[in-house]
């Protein structure tokens, strides 16, 4: 039987469009050099992004074209240059949200010495736009892009508090409860409860939740018209000891969140 011929642009694996597997890879590239922090083989570099070599092969040669990584040709290994860090340093100077929050967020990091954390709601989970880690040696450590899902972190709590009871119920009975650890909220009743709770107070908690042993404090602002959850993480037991004074001074730094 002869079949339709594919649609241009479009690869044989599952139907997914050619660019969107190729932005996915060029990504995976950079983030494995991140991780190695070393030239690496174009056998490596496939194996990791998990790509056939010669489209990996090809993803270097454009890279290389552009600019954006150089190849050893001694010992034929891969490094990007320095042209990927200037645009992304352009692009972080001069992000619109992050300009004017970003002095609060350090403020209030070395106010409390705990690791301060501004994220946004995106679809059914949290991104985090802003990861200031703290000054403590113990520390609960994240990245920006990082993505959190909505019922176990203590930003997408906060962010599911700003719902309508209505909207909230309907979002609840949609969402998927996955565990992330053995002390994830995974009963939509006992979720729903726990965000009540925080939102009559004004904060919302996660302990053990979605890293264990991590407690986190977190609150929803709206600035410059977007809705954003600020919040503060750290080990569990130091937080708990310092909950009523970390509370306070979180609130404070979301008014002025407000007042920006």
């Amino acid at each position: 039987m002869k079949q339709s011929p594919r649609p241009a642009g479009e690869s044989s694996e599952r139907g997914k469009p050619e660019s969107v597997k190729t932005a996915a890879r060029t990504l995976s590239l950079f983030e494995t050099f991140a991780e190695d922090q070393a030239p690496l083989s174009l056998t490596d570099l496939a194996r990791r992004i998990d790509a056939p070599i010669s489209s990996c092969h090809a993803l270097i040669k454009t890279l290389q074209a552009l600019g954006y990584v150089y190849v050893l040709e001694q010992k034929k290994r891969v490094y990007p240059t320095k042209r990927l860090l200037q645009v992304a340093q352009a692009i972080a100077t001069h992000d619109p949200l992050l300009e004017s929050v970003t002095p609060i967020l350090l403020e209030l990091r070395d106010d409390l010495g705990e690791t301060v954390i501004l994220g946004k709601r995106q679809a059914s989970g949290i991104v985090y736009l802003e990861v200031i880690e703290g000054t403590h040696t113990v520390r609960y450590a994240a990245r920006p892009g990082d993505a959190k899902p909505l019922h176990s972190s203590a930003i997408g709590k906060a962010m599911l508090g700003q719902e309508s009871p209505k909207r909230l119920q309907a979002l609840l009975e949609k969402l998927p409860l996955t565990a992330a650890t053995n002390r994830t909220l995974t009963d939509r009743a006992q979720l729903l409860d726990d965000i009540e709770e925080g939102r009559h107070h004004g904060y919302f908690i996660t302990c053990g939740e979605n890293v264990d042993d991590v407690m986190a404090i977190a609150i929803a602002r709206t600035v410059y018209g977007e809705m954003l959850g600020l919040a503060i993480a750290g080990p569990m037991e130091r937080m708990a000891r310092n909950q009523e004074r970390y509370r306070e001074t979180l609130l404070h730094y979301g008014d002025r969140l407000l007042a920006l």
